[in-house]
C-alpha cells in the first residue's frame, strides 16, 4: 500500500478537495467498471484509492506516513464475498446497473432512455437576422409512430405476459469475475421493459414504436439573432422506444451585408463624402435596413467622425433598439483641374 500513489491513480493533485476526489472517482469508475467492459484490476485500484482519499482520517495518515493504520485501510483481497451468498456459493447477486444509476444520478433511480440530439445549420440574410423570420425544415429522423402512439401494438389488441422475463420487465445476466459472481439487470429486450407483449404488433412500425421518416419542422427565428447562435427545440430530436426524444439544435449563419456591420444591437457603416460637402455641409441619402434615410452632413466635419442616428439599428430580443453609427470618410480628389488647383491655393493662402 505504501508504494501506491493514490492521488496519481485518481488523477488529482495532493491538495484536491473531497468534491474533486469524488468527481474524479466517479468518472474513472464509470469508465473502468468491469460490467461495462472495463478493466477489473484498474477498477479495484480506483476503489482502494477512493476509500483512502475520501476519508479524512485515512487521508491524513496516508499524507503523513504514506500508508494507513489498523483495519481501516481498504484491502480488496480481504473481502469475503461468500457472505453475499444469494447467488450461490461465493456469489453476489444484486442489480449492479441500478447501483451505478443511483450512484451517478444522485439516487434518483434508473434514468429514462433519451434519444440522440440533432444539429442542423440554417442560413439567414442580414435582414432576416435583424427582423426575425420563419423557416420550415424537412429532417429525416426517428419519430414516435403515430399509428400506435409509440406502443408498438395494433390498437385494441390484447396483451399477454412476456415469456422471456415472465412479466418481471427485467433480465438478469450473471457473470463471474475474480471478485465473485455479479448479476447485472437490464430491460427485457423482447417486451422492452413493459412486462407484457401485444398479440398483434403495429403494422407501421412492426412493434418498434418508432419509425424513420421525413418530418417537417417549423422554426421561428427571433429578431436580433446573431451569427453562430443556437436555437434549441426540446423534444424534436431522435425518438427512442420507451424513452424521451432528444433535442434539435439549429445553428444560425448570417450572410454579411454589403455595407452594414453589426455590433450587438448597433449598426455601423462608412459614408464617403466629397471634400466640398465636408467643408460646406450637405444632405446625403443612405440605405438603412428598413428604409432610405436622409443624413445631414454638418459643415466642417472631419474624416473619421461618427454620426449617430438613434433607434435606427437592430431591435434586440429585450425589445430595445440599437443605433445606426455612420463614420464619415472624406474623399480627396485624385486629380485637380487647373482652376481647382488655383482655388485650393487661394484657400491655402488664407490659412484654410
Amino acid at each position: 500500500m505504501a508504494d501506491k500513489d493514490y492521488y496519481k491513480i485518481l488523477g488529482v493533485e495532493r491538495g484536491a478537495s473531497k468534491d474533486d476526489v469524488k468527481k474524479a472517482f466517479r468518472k474513472l469508475a464509470h469508465k473502468y467498471h468491469p460490467d461495462k467492459g472495463g478493466d477489473e484490476s484498474k477498477f479495484k485500484e480506483l476503489n482502494e484509492a477512493y476509500s483512502i482519499l475520501s476519508d479524512d482520517k485515512k487521508r491524513a495518515e496516508y499524507d503523513s506516513y504514506g500508508r494507513t493504520f489498523g483495519n481501516a485501510g481498504f484491502d480488496p483481497g480481504a473481502w469475503d464475498f461468500s457472505s453475499f451468498g444469494q447467488g450461490g456459493p461465493g456469489g453476489v447477486e444484486f442489480d449492479f446497473g441500478d447501483i451505478f444509476d443511483n450512484f451517478f444520478t444522485g439516487g434518483r433511480g434508473t434514468r429514462t432512455p433519451r434519444g440522440s440530439d440533432i444539429s442542423v445549420d440554417v442560413m439567414l440574410s442580414f435582414e432576416e437576422a435583424a427582423f426575425g423570420a420563419h423557416r420550415k425544415l424537412i429532417i429525416t429522423k426517428n419519430s414516435t409512430c403515430k399509428d400506435c402512439d409509440g406502443a408498438g401494438a395494433k390498437k385494441g389488441t390484447p396483451y399477454s405476459v412476456c415469456e422471456k422475463c415472465n412479466g418481471k420487465k427485467k433480465i438478469h445476466d450473471t457473470q463471474k469475475s475474480i471478485l465473485g459472481s455479479f448479476t447485472t439487470v437490464r430491460d427485457c429486450d423482447k417486451c422492452k421493459g413493459r412486462g407484457e407483449v401485444p398479440k398483434e404488433f403495429c403494422s407501421t412500425c412492426h412493434g418498434a414504436g418508432i419509425v424513420r421518416a421525413p418530418e417537417e419542422i417549423s422554426i421561428k427565428i427571433p429578431s436580433g439573432i446573431e451569427h453562430g447562435e443556437m436555437i434549441r427545440l426540446s423534444g424534436h430530436g431522435e425518438a427512442i422506444a420507451g424513452g424521451v426524444a432528444g433535442d434539435l439544435y439549429i445553428r444560425v449563419h448570417v450572410t454579411p451585408h454589403k455595407h452594414l456591420k453589426r455590433e450587438g444591437a448597433n449598426l455601423r457603416m462608412d459614408l464617403n463624402v466629397k471634400l466640398t460637402d465636408a467643408l460646406l455641409g450637405a444632405d446625403y441619402s443612405i440605405d438603412a435596413l428598413e428604409e432610405k434615410l436622409k443624413v445631414k452632413i454638418p459643415a466642417g466635419i472631419s474624416s473619421g467622425e461618427v454620426l449617430r442616428l438613434r433607434a435606427k439599428g437592430i431591435k434586440a430580443q429585450n425589445g430595445n433598439r440599437g443605433d445606426l453609427l455612420i463614420r464619415i470618410i472624406v474623399k480627396t480628389p485624385e486629380k485637380l483641374s487647373r482652376q481647382a488647383k488655383k482655388l485650393i491655393e487661394d484657400l491655402k493662402n488664407e490659412g484654410v
